[in-house]
């Protein structure tokens, strides 16, 4: 099945929607910006007055298989107050990083056309021994930055 560039080019927009939406939810006062030129696609004034730039990067259900949490690409630099919103579709996972987790964790490009842009690879993939079908599953490293609500933004 091809994927319409309607469809592929819409998914992020709609994610980034879907979960400020669901930061909403949960009380967040969340603020969007018009210009999307610096990687912030939600602002968040926290309950103690501060404000924290979130950056969301989301994989859809038409992922290749075993890429259903792979986010490459990512040109950043340690910002303080600012968090990325990993979501893979297919996986219903998410994970929460700062920026100086981000960068602790993620790998950065040595050469070719991006250099010094970032990786990050949250799944792998086994084939189920029980049901011989092939599963893709969290790293065990990145267990620690799964999150079901937006708490960390408290």
């Amino acid at each position: 099945m091809s994927i319409s560039f309607r469809h592929t080019a819409g998914f992020g927009k709609r994610m980034e929607y879907k979960i400020i939406g669901d930061m909403l939810m949960e009380g967040l006062d969340c603020y969007v910006p018009l210009v999307d030129d610096h990687g912030v696609d939600c602002v968040i004034k926290k309950k103690d007055g501060t404000f924290i730039e979130i950056q969301i990067k989301a994989r859809s259900n038409e992922a290749i298989f075993g890429n259903a949490a792979l986010f490459a690409g990512i040109q950043h630099e340690y910002t303080p107050n600012f968090y990325f919103v990993f979501y893979s579709e297919r996986m219903n996972l998410m994970w929460i990083l700062s920026s100086e987790e981000f960068l602790a964790e993620c790998n950065t490009n040595k050469l070719g056309k991006n250099t010094g842009k970032h990786t990050i690879w949250f799944n792998g993939k086994h084939r189920n021994s029980e049901t011989g079908k092939n599963e893709e599953y969290c790293k065990e490293r990145y267990n620690k930055y799964i999150c079901k609500d937006f708490s960390r933004f408290y």
